[in-house]
């Protein structure tokens, strides 16, 4: 059967007056509940996302959340808060968190070489160091950009991530030298995995589960296996140039995770939030230095810290990350001063999230 858009608009009209019955019992003021509703349903009605999921953190709690449109389109699969969707970019956030707490802890230096706790990363002319790294500035490259290459794009299983994913890069040239300039590179933070394993003397997933995921009682989120059979997870979807809906592009992320292959729901990401808010898994002070942007050699102007994006709305400071990948975009945001923070998680690659999701902030804060 042909799906036209008319069909499409009705089911997720359908979906969402469904799914927003099972969202969470909300704490919201009824107001900004209605006025988030309405910006998600304009998001969805002008980007086509098949399906959404929200939540917000007011006074340092998870107050709500909800999911709008479908997990899977083909089976009426309504999406929840619950809904397990890719992450993206936003894994590098959760990587930072742990390696900071093992920095807490003295088993890091962050300005010592890598090849100090990763001796599988070969020494380069320059030496390299983890702060660099986690900020964008140790000249690791992101994505090759031959579109012959399908590196971005990988569709083979690994079992041993972090081994797997250097070996993508591990021999390549730097772009730049060390602490010169920002250069973008997911594949940085899978150096950043190698670096923690070293450290802690355990893999890179055990780690970030113990330290990270389960104290922040992030009891869904997971590595995105796509051989396993994972409850709650969505289908992931692409727009063609015409505006049809079909399935992504594979995407096999075991290569990447530290920079961008965990899933996870909106609630568990709210957790995440109150969880750095309330200070559980980071010292404050170690939170501030996480939070500073770094500063180029080359005098450029830096927006982003440790892992995550530093910015400001109205003059009020914001801190976050967006991402996106084959089947998926999304954002969150925090606003440590406020207490409060919005994720948004779509299964649809190619959307702009981060429009949303300031939208959302600008109604919690009452701007």
């Amino acid at each position: 059967m042909i799906r036209t858009r008319k069909w499409y608009s009705t089911v997720v009209l359908i979906a969402i007056s469904s799914s927003v019955l099972h969202a969470q019992e909300h704490k919201l003021a009824p107001e900004k509940l209605a006025q988030i509703e309405a910006a998600v349903s304009k998001f969805m009605a002008t980007s086509h996302a098949p399906g959404v999921a929200v939540a917000v953190v007011e006074n340092g709690e998870y107050e709500w959340g909800a999911g709008f449109g479908f997990a899977d389109l083909e089976n009426n699969v309504p999406a929840s808060e619950h809904t397990l969707f890719r992450l993206g970019s936003i894994s590098k956030p959760l990587t930072a968190v742990g390696a900071l707490q093992l920095w807490e802890r003295g088993k890091i230096d962050l300005d010592a070489p890598v090849h100090q706790y990763c001796p599988a990363f070969p020494q380069k002319q320059q030496p390299i160091t983890t702060r660099e790294v986690m900020g964008h500035l140790g000249g690791i490259r992101h994505y090759k950009q031959d579109p012959d290459d399908l590196e971005g794009g990988n569709t083979k299983h690994f079992d041993n991530p972090i081994q797997a994913g250097l070996d993508f890069f591990k021999n390549d040239p730097l772009v730049a030298d060390p602490g010169t300039h920002f250069h973008y590179s997911t594949q940085g933070y899978t150096l950043v995995g190698c670096v923690m394993e070293g450290a802690s003397g355990t893999t890179y997933l055990d780690f970030m589960r113990q330290n990270v995921l389960a104290p922040s009682g992030m009891e869904h989120t997971q590595a995105d296996n796509r051989l396993a059979i994972v409850p709650f997870r969505t289908r992931f979807y692409q727009k063609t140039d015409s505006g049809t809906v079909e399935n992504a592009e594979f995407l096999d992320s075991s290569y990447k995770i530290p920079g961008g292959g965990w899933i996870s729901s909106a609630e568990d990401m709210a957790r995440f939030e109150v969880a750095i808010l309330n200070d559980k898994l980071i010292k404050r002070s170690t939170r501030d230095l996480m939070w500073t942007p770094l500063k180029p050699s080359d005098g450029s102007k830096d927006t982003y810290g440790l892992g995550w994006g530093v910015g400001d709305e109205n003059g009020i400071r914001v801190v976050g990350h967006s991402g996106g990948q084959q089947g998926t975009s999304t954002d969150f945001q925090i606003v440590p001063e406020q207490r409060a923070g919005v994720v948004v998680l779509t299964n649809m690659d190619g959307l702009d999230p981060e429009k949303l999701a300031t939208q959302i902030l600008q109604i919690l804060l009452g701007l």
